[in-house]
């Protein structure tokens, strides 16, 4: 479990959604974009939360490890599709003309009337 303060707020998160959270943050940051990512967390009153994280190239955002031992909220899905963006800005996808184009068979013969 980790202590995660955005805001001034801090909330508990389990160990990998805090990593993941801090390493897409970073890898927006150097991508100079923006996003939100929405997280279950443990808020300072024990209560389980949907936690909103607006991620911006300037929000500062602190992960701390903690001695809790409470039971890590479930953010599987939400993980993993940080993972994937963060892949996507790290490493996107080339692009690669076709070798041999298909002639297009959609473009009409237009003629301008006069």
């Amino acid at each position: 479990m980790k202590h995660v303060t955005y805001a001034e707020k801090s909330h508990f998160l389990g160990d990998e959604a805090a990593d993941t959270l801090i390493e897409y943050a970073a890898a927006l940051a150097n991508a100079d974009i923006a996003d939100s990512v929405t997280l279950t967390a443990i808020d300072e009153h024990g209560n389980t939360v949907d936690a909103t994280f607006l991620l911006t190239p300037s929000a500062a955002l602190l992960v701390e490890t903690s001695s809790s031992d409470m039971a890590e909220p479930d953010n599987t899905a939400a993980v993993e599709q940080m993972l994937q963006r963060v892949s996507a800005l790290v490493d996107p996808p080339s692009i690669r003309p076709e070798e041999h184009p298909e002639p297009r068979n959609d473009v009409h013969d237009l003629t301008m009337l006069g």
